[in-house]
């Protein structure tokens, strides 16, 4: 996908300024969830130092600590001479076993819990988006939700999954929930490959992806913000069930 066809306002999230505290764990943090969301494309040339350093607020030593720390990761690659710099790589998928180990970490009750704020912020953001957006700005939603639909590998899903929620978080015109939104793709999108594998339920969410987008696009505020909610909260109990069985 080119950077030019992935929602701006989820884009302007991704560049805004970082927490004062801990910047540079911020700072990978957000540019890291941002590349396995699909929301920086594979490939893309990441702004130059100076500029990137403005965008999110930092000292551009904080920012040299961050992308030595997202190289270490296989996250970007940096180039030297003409035509070089900072260039996203998209990361390998994640191993089934050490997902599951990542699971293990978590208990049901952080599942529920997890799962509960994730769903109140895709609820509030499908209201609003239903009350803020034109239907000429849902194309990124209608996009993500056809790309889930044909997309054949768990890892491809878990971040189209994820990258659908940002947008819709960024349909509603609220900065600070689409940020919300990106910092929680950290918590759970890889873990999405557990439960998005099974290609039954990856047409059942691509479904009620386009379902919540025709209730925005049709002003169903409350409509929209109900189906939201329940596509978050069954992905979370299919988890719960993966985090049982182990």
């Amino acid at each position: 996908m080119r950077p030019h066809e992935i929602d701006a306002g989820a884009r302007r999230a991704v560049f805004s300024p970082v927490d004062t505290r801990a910047r540079v764990d911020a700072v990978v943090r957000r540019i890291g969830d941002a590349i396995e969301l699909g929301l920086l494309a594979d490939g893309e040339q990441l702004p130059g130092e100076s500029e990137l350093a403005g965008r999110l607020g930092v000292s551009t030593v904080t920012l040299r600590e961050a992308l030595m720390a997202l190289r270490q990761q296989g996250l970007v690659t940096t180039r030297r001479g003409r035509g070089g710099g900072s260039f996203v790589s998209l990361p390998e998928v994640p191993a089934d076993d050490r997902l599951r180990s990542r699971l293990r970490g978590w208990s049901t009750e952080e599942l529920r819990d997890l799962g509960d704020h994730w769903a109140a912020l895709s609820g509030a953001a499908a209201r609003l988006a239903a009350q803020r957006t034109e239907p000429a700005d849902l194309q990124p939603l209608r996009r993500t939700a056809g790309e889930l639909a044909q997309a054949a590998d768990a890892a491809a899903r878990s971040r189209l999954y994820g990258r659908f929620h940002v947008e819709l978080a960024a349909a509603a015109q609220s900065a600070r929930l689409t940020r919300e939104q990106v910092a929680l793709q950290s918590e759970v999108g890889a873990l999405l490959c557990l439960v998005l594998a099974d290609d039954a339920y990856r047409e059942e969410v691509a479904e009620r992806h386009r379902s919540v987008v025709c209730a925005v696009q049709d002003g169903a505020h409350e409509t929209a913000g109900t189906l939201a909610e329940r596509c978050v909260r069954e992905s979370t109990a299919r988890l719960v069930a993966v985090r049982l069985a182990l």
